[in-house]
């Protein structure tokens, strides 16, 4: 499977192509920041991203795409910007029916490196080592859509798994339900007739 990881923002927003094989083995295909121009205008800004998002999804035909989601800031501005290019990015792969997973912060690093409290460092060098990387991808942004796209394919099927076992056991109860309710009103029926005769 291949995924496009993305590490939202309007200043830089960080695109990674990650291809996942047997079990836990990956191989990085491409990397890179759109950077847009801090003073230029907001819909001006989203349209760059939007424009090289919509590049990269026709050059390497990712089949899922997974987004860093927000967290509150400290700076609500700068949440709100990281929020709006998150979401142009959803749209643009929404548009070729791709699927669009959020992950945490702390999701990707615990994928990763095995603990949901790593500093950028540590996901850095985590994210060299997986993808036999020998240069590092610079900025962290860069290095953070690679371990976007990583903790994706890692956690994707797991949570497919856990989806489809709530789904069963959901329908299971139903039809226990059912059967309940069943022989609720059977036994109703019967007492109802043993008080005739």
């Amino acid at each position: 499977m291949r995924v496009l990881g993305v590490d939202p923002g309007l200043t830089r927003c960080g695109l990674g192509i990650v291809d996942g094989g047997k079990g836990r083995s990956v191989r990085p295909v491409a990397v890179g920041v759109v950077r847009t121009p801090a003073g230029s205008d907001l819909a001006e800004r989203l349209l760059g991203i939007a424009d090289e998002v919509e590049r990269w999804l026709d050059r390497y035909r990712p089949e899922a795409v997974a987004v860093e989601r927000v967290f509150a800031q400290h700076n609500v501005r700068t949440a709100m910007g990281t929020a709006q290019a998150g979401g142009v990015v959803a749209l643009a792969a929404a548009r070729r029916g791709l699927p669009v997973v959020f992950h945490t912060p702390s999701e990707v690093k615990a994928a990763v490196t095995g603990s949901g409290r790593a500093d950028k460092a540590q996901v850095t060098a985590m994210v060299m080592r997986l993808l036999g990387l020998e240069v590092k991808p610079h900025p962290a942004d860069a290095a953070d859509a690679l371990a976007l796209a990583i903790c994706h394919l890692w956690r994707e099927p797991m949570r497919i798994r856990l989806a489809e076992a709530e789904a069963r056991a959901a329908e299971l109860a139903r039809a226990h339900k059912a059967r309940l309710a069943a022989a609720a009103k059977t036994a109703k029926k019967q007492d109802e007739t043993g008080a005739r005769r």
